[in-house]
């Protein structure tokens, strides 16, 4: 596979949707996040549906796709979408709530509102929570992406695990789930695990 090209290609189109549908994961997680953990009412109205759908396994969206988007990219994208979204929002609304009430208070005190309070005192402070849930919904992500590709003919890792199956070819399939193994864990431990490292260092929450 990796020299007949088939195995590049694979990792191409999957890390191609992989960045689409977490790119659209973050701009509609973390801003909806923070507004759960900053708007009673909203959190008392969406906690409890966000963590309902939370609940559903990604896959279980791919027949939905199907019908709204056909058989297209856009249904991929979706199930990754909805795979980690979820995850991220819950997450960086936990990281707002866990900020320290005395800084906001004090904030709110010199009179610091709006962009300057949101961009100043808020995210900084709930930053490591934050980068905490883009770490879990990457983890989500990559889930719904190869199980999507797994039940959809459509090119990338998946499909080539499928093929592996189908042909009763063990040593693709074995290949194929390394190859997933490494790019995963690699993308952690180089991209997620280092930023958040620095983070909590930065923050005071890890041992420098």
């Amino acid at each position: 596979m990796a020299l007949d090209g088939r195995l590049w290609d694979g990792i191409s189109r999957s890390m191609g949707r992989l960045a689409q549908g977490y790119a659209i994961s973050v701009l509609i997680g973390v801003p909806l996040g923070i507004l759960m953990g900053r708007v009673r009412t909203l959190r008392r109205a969406l906690r409890p549906l966000v963590v309902g759908l939370q609940a559903l396994p990604s896959i279980c969206w791919l027949p939905l796709a199907l019908l709204w988007f056909g058989l297209t990219e856009t249904s991929i994208i979706f199930v990754v979408v909805m795979g980690s979204v979820l995850a991220i929002a819950i997450a960086v609304e936990d990281g707002v709530m866990n900020v320290d009430p005395l800084l906001l208070r004090v904030s709110s005190t010199y009179g610091i509102r709006g962009a300057r309070f949101y961009g100043g005192v808020l995210l900084p402070a709930a930053l490591p929570g934050i980068v905490t849930g883009l770490k879990l919904g990457w983890s989500f992500a990559w889930r719904a992406l190869m199980a999507g590709e797994l039940l959809y003919v459509s090119g990338g890792l998946g499909q080539l695990l499928t093929m592996g199956r189908e042909l009763m070819e063990i040593p693709q399939v074995m290949a194929v789930m390394v190859c997933i193994i490494l790019v995963g864990t690699l993308i952690d431990r180089v991209l997620f695990q280092s930023v958040e490292t620095r983070v909590r260092r930065r923050w005071g929450l890890a041992a420098t």
